[in-house]
C-alpha cells in the first residue's frame, strides 16, 4: 500500500493556521522544522543550497566581507548564511526556531557563521544599526500581513550607515487585496517593498523576475543602501 506524498506548501499552511488559531503567529516555524527533523514534513523553502537570486547578486555585486559584519534574517538550515560567511563577513544568522538553528549547526559543523535563536519581532537591542550587510529572504512574507510592517521596520533597523540590505521575496500585485491571499506565504506588494526604505535607507536596485518553478509566480530582489 502506498500513500500520496504530502504537498509541503499545504503542510506548512496547515501548521500556520493551527498556530494562528492559537494566537501564536510564529509558533508554526518550530513545529515545521521539528517535524522536518523527524522526517514527517518538508520545509518548502529549504533548497539545500543558497537562494539562486542571492547567489546571482553575490556574483554580480562581488561584495567583500573583510572587516565587515553581516546578518542573515530567518536563517533556516543555514545555506544562505554559509554563502555570506564564505565571503569573509563576520556573519550572524538567526531564526526563531531552535530546531532550525540546531539543524543548521549540524549541517555545517565547520561553519564560520554564528547561529543563534532570536525573534525578528523582538530582536536584540545591540543589533540596532550594527551590520554592514543584512540579508532577508522570505521571512517577512512568512508572517501574517498585520505583522509585516513591524518585521520590515526591524529588518531595516539592522543596517548600519554605509551598509546594504538585500531583500528577496515573492511578489504580489498591489491591486490584489489582502484577504485574497491564502498564506503562508503572504507575498509582498511593491508598496511593501518600498516600506523597507527610510529617510537614510534608499532603494537603489529593484528587479522582478519569474520564479524558476512557475512562470506565473514572480520574485522581488531589492537592494537598499543606508547613507
Amino acid at each position: 500500500m502506498t500513500t500520496d506524498p504530502v504537498d509541503p506548501d499545504l503542510a506548512s499552511r496547515r501548521l500556520a493556521r493551527e498556530s494562528l488559531g492559537q494566537d501564536d503567529p510564529t509558533g508554526w516555524f518550530e513545529r515545521l522544522y521539528s517535524a522536518a527533523s523527524e522526517g514527517t514534513a518538508v520545509v518548502p523553502w529549504d533548497r539545500g543550497t543558497a537562494h539562486p537570486l542571492l547567489t546571482d547578486w553575490v556574483d554580480t555585486a562581488q561584495p567583500s566581507g573583510d572587516g565587515r559584519k553581516a546578518l542573515v534574517v530567518g536563517a533556516g538550515t543555514g545555506w544562505d548564511a554559509e554563502l555570506i560567511a564564505d565571503l569573509g563577513y563576520d556573519t550572524t544568522a538567526f531564526d526563531i526556531s531552535p530546531t532550525a538553528i540546531e539543524t543548521a549547526q549540524q549541517n555545517h559543523p565547520d561553519s564560520k557563521a554564528t547561529y543563534q535563536v532570536a525573534d525578528l519581532l523582538n530582536p536584540p537591542s545591540e543589533w540596532h544599526h550594527a551590520f554592514d550587510l543584512v540579508i532577508e529572504i522570505f521571512t517577512v512574507q512568512a508572517l501574517p500581513i498585520p505583522l509585516q510592517p513591524e518585521a520590515t521596520s526591524h529588518v531595516s533597523d539592522f543596517v548600519r550607515p554605509g551598509g546594504t540590505l538585500l531583500v528577496i521575496a515573492s511578489a504580489r500585485d498591489d491591486e490584489t487585496p489582502d484577504d485574497a491571499i491564502d498564506g503562508p506565504p503572504w507575498p509582498l506588494t511593491r508598496a511593501a517593498v518600498d516600506a523597507f526604505t527610510a529617510p537614510d535607507l534608499k532603494l537603489i536596485q529593484l528587479d522582478r523576475s519569474p520564479s524558476p518553478n512557475s512562470a506565473t509566480t514572480h520574485r522581488w530582489r531589492a537592494e537598499y543602501l543606508r547613507d
